[in-house]
């Protein structure tokens, strides 16, 4: 039987990175829409959207249609990719309603300092989004 983490040439199988343009290039679509969808279900303002995203307003406004084929940067792909594991993290921990709007109520946690998560988030960039993420999981136990 073969082991999925190893190749067959016993290799390690290579873990998914955002470096290569040429994987950027054949996930951005899909991530696009994920990322579309995520906004629309949390209820951002174009603002927080661009802002999480790490772009400006003008740059959200011509990601927003479907059929926008864009490579997207390393960093946006990691901003996609845990925006995305915090979405997954929320709707394992609360019913659908209150999963979408726990990023846009005030927090007491030492991580958000009564700010929204949104607004930590965008005020922290990646390195606060990953670390959302982090808490999230081990808040469900998952660490």
């Amino acid at each position: 039987m073969l082991n999925p983490s190893v190749m067959q040439d016993d290799r390690p199988a290579r873990l998914q990175g955002f470096s290569a343009e040429t994987d950027r290039t054949r996930l951005s679509r899909t991530a696009l829409k994920a990322y579309r969808r995520l906004a629309e279900q949390w209820g951002l303002t174009g603002q927080q959207a661009a802002a999480l995203l790490g772009v400006s307003m003008s740059t959200w406004e011509r990601l927003k249609p479907e059929t926008v084929e864009k490579t997207l940067t390393q960093d946006q792909m990691t901003r996609i990719s845990a925006l995305t594991g915090i979405y997954k993290a929320l709707h394992l921990l609360f019913a659908d309603q209150m999963a979408d709007r726990w990023l846009q109520l005030e927090n007491t946690g030492p991580l958000f300092d009564r700010l929204t998560p949104v607004a930590a988030m965008i005020e922290g960039g990646i390195p606060h989004m990953l670390e959302v993420r982090r808490y999230l999981d081990a808040v469900r136990g998952g660490l």
